[in-house]
C-alpha cells in the first residue's frame, strides 16, 4: 500500500484523496505498471462489457419490479412478504461482495468474475421455476450473491488502471451504460409482462447471465498481475479490511455512500408499490415514471464526471449533491403529508432526489478507492458494496411497514438515510479529522 495519503484542504473543507508513492518503488507503483492516473484509456469494448457487468445489479433489482403484485397473487402472498425477494437479494449482493472482492485480489479479477456469472445464471433459473416464496427468496439471495461479482470487480479495475479524476471519468463512462438499466428495466418489465407472466423476467435475466459470462470469457482482459496479487488468507483480508475502516476518511465515504444508497434503494423498494396502490398508476406508467428519475441519476452522472469534477472542487460537488438529497427528500415529505399534492409534488421531488445520486455516489466511491492501493482493492470494493447493499436491505422493506403502502413513510425512509449520509460526511471527511495511514498491502 501507499504510505500516508498526501493532501491539501479544499475549499469545502475536505481532503484529496490521491495516494503517495511508497519509498522505493517504481513510478508507477510496487508492480512497476504505468500510473493509475495516466494508463491509457480502455477500448469503448472494456468499457462496454464493465457497464454491462455493473448494470446486472440495477437489472437483477428493476427488471421484475413491475411484476410484484402478480408474484404476491400467484405464490398467495402478502405484498411485504413479497418485497423479501429484494431484500434478500440485497443481503445476497452484500455477502458476495465480502467473498468475490477480497478472492479478486488474490486469484486475479477473472476467475471470480466468470464464476460469479455463471452462478448467477443458474440461481436465475431455479426463480423460474420457483413453486412458493420461499424457494423464490432463497433464488434471489443466490442470484444477488453471484451477481455481486459484476459490481465488485467493475469497481476493482477501475481502482488498477485509474485514480482520481481520471477514475471519476472512467466510472462515469461505465455509469451511461450502466445507468440505462434502472432507466429501461421497470419499462421492459412491463412490456414483458404483457406477453409472459412474471417468471418469463427471470427467464430474461437467465439469458442475460449467461450472455454476459460468454462475453466477459472472450473479452475482458485481467488487469490484476500475479506480482501484485497478496497471498494472504482469510487473516490478512480481515486485517487489511479493519486497517481500512480505522481510517476515518475511508470510513466517512463508506458511510456517505451507504446512506446515499439506502435512500436509493427506499426509493426503489417502495415506489412500485407506492405508485401503483396509492397513486393508482398503471404497470406501464410505473415504468415510465421509474425510467425518467433513472435519466436523472444517468444525466447527472455523466455531468458530475464529464465536466463537474473538472470546475469544482470534489468537497463542493459532495455538499451540493448531499444538499439537493436532503432538500428533495423534504419536499417530499411535505407534499405527502402536509399538502398533499399527488404525483404533481411527489414526481418532482423524486427527480431531483435521484439526481443527487448522480453526484454523491460515483464521488463517494472514487474518492474511497483512490485511499488504497490496487492490491487491496477488490477488498476496500467489497467494503463500499456490502455496506451499500446491506443498508438496502434493511431499507427495502421499511416503507411497507404496517402492510399498508405509504406515501409519507417512503419519505420519511429516504430523507432519514439523506440526512444520516450528510451527516457521516460532515462529521467525518472535515480537515480537522485526523488523516489515518492507509492500510499497507498485505504481504505477498
Amino acid at each position: 500500500m501507499p504510505g500516508p495519503t498526501a493532501g491539501r484542504p479544499d475549499p469545502a473543507g475536505d481532503m484529496s484523496t490521491a495516494p503517495a508513492a511508497p519509498a522505493g518503488s517504481t513510478p508507477g507503483g510496487p508492480t512497476g505498471s504505468p500510473p493509475a492516473g495516466t494508463a491509457a484509456a480502455p477500448g469503448r469494448g472494456t468499457v462496454a462489457v464493465l457497464g454491462g457487468l455493473v448494470a446486472l445489479g440495477p437489472l437483477t433489482t428493476d427488471l421484475y419490479l413491475p411484476g410484484l403484485p402478480a408474484i404476491a397473487q400467484d405464490l398467495a402472498a402478502a405484498p411485504a412478504a413479497v418485497q423479501l425477494t429484494l431484500t434478500f437479494s440485497m443481503f445476497g449482493v452484500a455477502a458476495g461482495q465480502l467473498v468475490l472482492g477480497p478472492l479478486s485480489d488474490r486469484l486475479g479479477r477473472r476467475p471470480p468474475l466468470l464464476v460469479g456469472l455463471l452462478l448467477y445464471t443458474l440461481a436465475s433459473a431455479v426463480c423460474i421455476v420457483a413453486p412458493n416464496l420461499p424457494v423464490l427468496v432463497l433464488g434471489r439471495f443466490l442470484q444477488g450473491a453471484a451477481g455481486a461479482a459484476g459490481l465488485v470487480v467493475g469497481r476493482a479495475i477501475a481502482r488498477d488502471r485509474f485514480e482520481g479524476v481520471a477514475m471519476l471519468r472512467f466510472l462515469a463512462s461505465i455509469s451511461l451504460i450502466s445507468g440505462l438499466a434502472p432507466m429501461l428495466a421497470p419499462f421492459l418489465g412491463a412490456q414483458l409482462l404483457r406477453v409472459t407472466s412474471w417468471r418469463g423476467t427471470f427467464g430474461a435475466l437467465t439469458a442475460l447471465g449467461l450472455l454476459l459470462a460468454l462475453v466477459a470469457f472472450g473479452a475482458l482482459r485481467e488487469t490484476l498481475p500475479p506480482a501484485a496479487r497478496h497471498r494472504g488468507g482469510l487473516t490478512t483480508t480481515l486485517r487489511t479490511m479493519g486497517r481500512l475502516l480505522r481510517d476515518l476518511r475511508f470510513l466517512g465515504l463508506l458511510l456517505t455512500g451507504t446512506f446515499a444508497f439506502g435512500s436509493l434503494f427506499g426509493y426503489i423498494s417502495g415506489s412500485s408499490v407506492v405508485l401503483q396502490h396509492v397513486y393508482h398508476v398503471s404497470p406501464q406508467t410505473f415504468g415510465v415514471l421509474f425510467g425518467l428519475n433513472s435519466l436523472a441519476i444517468v444525466a447527472v452522472t455523466q455531468l458530475n464526471g464529464r465536466v463537474l469534477a473538472r470546475r469544482f472542487t470534489p468537497g463542493a460537488l459532495m455538499l451540493a449533491g448531499l444538499g439537493a438529497a436532503v432538500a428533495a427528500g423534504a419536499a417530499l415529505l411535505l407534499v405527502t403529508t402536509v399538502w398533499d399534492l399527488g404525483l404533481v409534488g411527489v414526481c418532482p421531488a423524486l427527480f431531483v432526489l435521484m439526481g443527487s445520486f448522480g453526484i454523491v455516489l460515483p464521488n463517494s466511491a472514487a474518492r474511497a478507492l483512490s485511499l488504497v492501493a490496487p492490491q487491496s482493492a477488490g477488498s476496500a470494493s467489497a467494503l463500499l458494496g456490502t455496506g451499500n447493499f446491506l443498508c438496502g436491505a434493511v431499507v427495502a422493506p421499511l416503507s411497507s411497514l404496517g402492510g399498508t403502502p405509504s406515501a409519507a413513510l417512503l419519505a420519511a425512509v429516504v430523507l432519514t438515510c439523506a440526512l444520516l449520509s450528510a451527516a457521516s460526511y460532515l462529521l467525518l471527511c472535515r480537515p480537522t479529522t485526523p488523516a489515518a495511514t492507509p492500510a499497507p498491502a498485505p504481504a505477498t
